[in-house]
């Protein structure tokens, strides 16, 4: 009996962000806060 293994090495490198990035996620985050702000009040109505 023949038993093959695949071993694999994962690398995680910690990556830079760049400015625009760092402004992109942001306004993601304001905007998915606004939405969720929008939704509570929504339900405050129901």
């Amino acid at each position: 009996m023949t038993i093959h293994l695949w071993f694999v090495t994962i690398t995680i490198q910690r990556r830079k962000w760049t400015m625009e990035e760092i402004e992109h996620e942001r306004l993601i985050r304001q905007i998915e806060e606004e939405l969720t702000n929008r939704k509570c009040l929504l339900h405050r109505w129901f």
